[in-house]
């Protein structure tokens, strides 16, 4: 009997560790596949559109950046004034139109060109007059009823009002060449007009201090950076920049520092710094603001990276080292200095890493959700 019932709790002890056994089995594959569902790979449709870079060494650059405006090229502009006094009547360009030499910018309704005018009628009559009394007058020395000295005499009044004919149109020339009494204002140069001060029935003075208009060709323009005193030292002539635009926030113009004003401003207590730049397109214009980074090499390496790849939170700094889709590390990475596009680093990461470069921010915070 007790063999009977001996038997019997073994057969039971063994059904209940088998499924103790399975249970368990069973606990941890579906502990395994939740894991596995957890675990974040990045999307087929992301992964097209993220950009993978490297980590490489690069001379390390220091650099500060200064506040400024971009600027006409004082050298290639031409204020147009007023020759002579009168009344407008007639503006043909606007404010940032491109006009070519010699064009056409406004008619001036003038007596003084009415003056001209008459200068040129009374001109031509003299000459005319003139001609006609020299002929007579060869006439008559043929005859013999003049003499040689008659005729030097009216062939210098002939040369004479020659000349004043010649003189009087040089004059209308100049002021527009139209005899009609109106001057034209002719475009000196081929540019744009950046400046307009003239207006419809204005009234101008020969001694008016203020330009009609003024024309750039915007070939090249400057951009003037300030530099407070605690920087000074750390400007020269000669060093690289890269300026940047809130109009163009991805396009950095590449110059350097051509001027430095050594006087500071007696109001704002900065030194000015000039850049000329090329300004293809004319994408750059006056009076927009823009930032200057004036870069500094220095004689040592560090790690560089692309600043796109950088993410910043809870106090510290990260990247994203990128093995495959399902294979992306967190990394605490300690930086040194960003200038523009490029991060050095202190540590945190080895030569050859790859790093996700664009769309970081989106999968860090997918891998830490």
């Amino acid at each position: 009997m007790d063999n009977q019932i001996l038997k019997q709790f073994s057969k039971i002890f063994s059904i209940v560790l088998f499924m103790c056994f399975v249970f368990t089995s069973c606990k941890q594959a579906e502990e395994n596949e939740s894991n596995e569902k957890q675990k974040y790979v990045i999307p087929d449709t992301l992964a097209k559109k993220i950009k993978i870079d490297t980590v490489q060494t690069s001379q390390l650059t220091d650099a500060i950046t200064l506040t400024g405006k971009v600027a006409f090229n004082d050298d290639n502009i031409v204020p147009v004034y007023p020759m002579l006094s009168g009344n407008i009547q007639d503006i043909k360009v606007m404010l940032g139109d491109y006009v070519n030499a010699g064009q056409t910018l406004a008619i001036i309704k003038s007596t003084e060109m009415a003056g001209y005018s008459n200068d040129l009628v009374n001109a031509e009559t003299n000459l005319k007059v003139a001609k006609k009394n020299l002929d007579a007058t060869q006439d008559m020395f043929s005859s013999g009823l003049a003499s040689q000295k008659d005729v030097l005499n009216a062939e210098t009044g002939y040369e004479q009002a020659k000349s004043a004919l010649n003189r009087v149109n040089k004059v209308l020339k100049i002021n527009g060449g139209n005899s009609n009494g109106d001057y034209a204002v002719k475009a000196p140069i081929s540019g744009f007009i950046v400046q307009k001060f003239a207006t419809n029935n204005m009234v101008i003075r020969t001694d008016n201090t203020t330009s009609l208009f003024t024309i750039s060709d915007l070939k090249n323009v400057w951009v003037i950076a300030n530099v407070y005193e605690s920087n000074i030292s750390l400007v020269h002539n000669g060093d690289n920049v890269d300026i940047t635009t809130l109009s163009y926030p991805d396009k950095i113009f590449k110059g350097k520092i051509d001027k430095i004003m050594n006087v500071l401003d007696p109001a704002n207590k900065v030194m000015k710094v000039r850049v000329v730049l090329a300004n293809d397109n004319y994408m750059l214009k006056p009076e927009m603001f823009a930032n200057v980074t004036v870069n500094n090499k220095e004689n040592k390496t560090a790690l560089c990276i692309p600043s796109s790849a950088l993410i910043f939170d809870h106090s510290q700094y990260y990247v994203l080292v990128y093995t495959s889709n399902s294979d992306v590390k967190i990394v605490p990475v300690q930086v040194i200095n960003t200038v523009g596009n490029k991060t050095y680093l202190a540590g945190g990461v080895q030569v050859g890493n790859r790093i996700i470069a664009s769309q970081a921010l989106l999968i860090y915070d997918a891998l830490n959700s």
